[in-house]
């Protein structure tokens, strides 16, 4: 590690742009450096890129208050272009520029090969949002950690809060398979609909996101003895967005119920007269979440990055970076081995999203406060809240039935 540190200083001229950004000395050595291999590219920039900005915000406004081991915090980046492979290399190309932690792409998908190349290296990575419970120790490895909480906590908390709120009692799953992300927002929807006596699936179908059409599935709906009372849609964009739209234009207005891949507004000019749609997330970006202090986050993103956010996944890495710099404070360095065995004490620890604790077997959480955010035609807003009245079991979480 000291040798790797010190071969730091030979690239002190490329990495000065990034390091006047943090009021450093030129050509000062860095002890502490984050590196970011996420999409600044391709398809999944669009989920990638806040959260790397929010990254970027963390390091500065902890090098303002001192740093951490004090010492002030550096980051390097590379781009994965949206593709798995060159996942890999974006990875290993932070690495090579002194890299302590690995920041890799949100989707589990996306990122397993960059979060593999840092468990060889003996280095922790962080998913900047996945959350596919495969991205930890069971599909990515024991260094591995994600930012967010389970997908089905998503599912399973929209399809309760629509009964709760919306009276729905008949529910029929439209699953698009590219993902896993997508298989375990309805694996929760799934879980939640059994136990939950007042709610009845009443079917479901698959399609991929890429599909020009969803018109068989579409029909097999209309075929129905009768109309579900909501569809659980479990995909992203573009073609959860598509989805939206084919399902509409077909008559099919009943509530239209996703996770947080739907959250923004980056797609919602692509459904004429959107509205009736609800997403599951962790925090609104709309300046009307429940609690002063995340409207507050998105205040000072907004004003940091110059632009408001495009979704609420830029939030999630401050609690997961608040975790990793308290664990290296309490270990007095970055060794890996000696980090994640803090992290995973099990203590339940205040972050902005609330108590947020790892275990050896879990770097995900396994429950958290769901914002169910409603669409209209208007932009979107908070329509309530959820959380699950105990977490997400393990068999469901991995899927293990299926």
């Amino acid at each position: 590690m000291c040798i790797r540190k010190r071969l730091m200083a030979g690239t002190a001229v490329f990495l000065a742009g990034q390091l006047a950004g943090f009021g450093l000395a030129f050509g000062q050595e860095q002890d502490i450096t984050i590196g970011l291999a996420y999409a600044k590219s391709g398809w999944s920039a669009a989920y990638d890129a806040d959260p790397a900005e929010a990254v970027k915000m963390w390091i500065r406004e902890r090098n303002d208050k001192g740093g951490l081991l004090d010492k002030q915090i550096a980051f390097v980046e590379s781009d994965t272009k949206s593709d798995r492979a060159q996942g890999a290399r974006a990875a290993q190309d932070v690495i090579d520029q002194g890299a302590d932690l690995i920041v890799v792409p949100c989707d589990y998908d996306l990122g397993a090969a960059a979060a593999a190349t840092a468990q060889r290296a003996g280095l922790i990575s962080m998913f900047l949002c996945a959350e596919d419970a495969k991205a930890g120790v069971q599909g990515a490895g024991a260094y591995a950690f994600t930012s967010s909480g389970a997908a089905q906590i998503q599912g399973a908390s929209v399809v309760n809060w629509a009964q709760t709120e919306l009276g729905v009692s008949t529910v029929y799953s439209l699953l698009d398979t590219t993902l896993e992300y997508n298989k375990s927002v309805c694996g929760g929807a799934e879980w939640a609909i059994e136990n939950n006596p007042a709610l009845k699936s009443v079917g479901s179908d698959t399609f991929k996101n890429d599909d020009a059409t969803i018109q068989s599935q579409i029909t097999r709906i209309l075929g129905l003895p009768a109309k579900p009372d909501a569809i659980m849609l479990c995909s992203y964009v573009p073609g959860g967005a598509s989805a939206v739209r084919q399902l509409r234009a077909a008559g099919l207005d009943m509530p239209i119920l996703n996770g947080s891949t739907m959250d923004g507004t980056f797609w919602t000019d692509s459904v004429p007269n959107l509205e009736n749609v609800y997403v599951s997330v962790q925090a609104s970006m709309f300046g009307d979440d429940p609690r002063p202090e995340v409207n507050s986050w998105f205040e000072r993103f907004s004003a940091a990055v110059g632009r408001p956010a495009t979704n609420s996944y830029a939030i999630l890495p401050y609690g997961f970076l608040d975790l990793w710099a308290d664990a290296v404070s309490q270990v007095g360095g970055t060794d890996a081995a000696a980090v994640v065995k803090e992290l995973e004490s099990g203590k339940p620890t205040d972050t902005i999203l609330g108590k947020k604790a790892f275990s050896p077997e879990l770097h995900i959480q396994a429950n958290a406060l769901m914002v169910i955010l409603g669409y209209g035609k208007e932009k979107p807003s908070v329509a309530g809240k959820y959380t699950l009245a105990e977490p997400v079991p393990f068999d469901v979480m991995f899927r293990m039935k299926q």
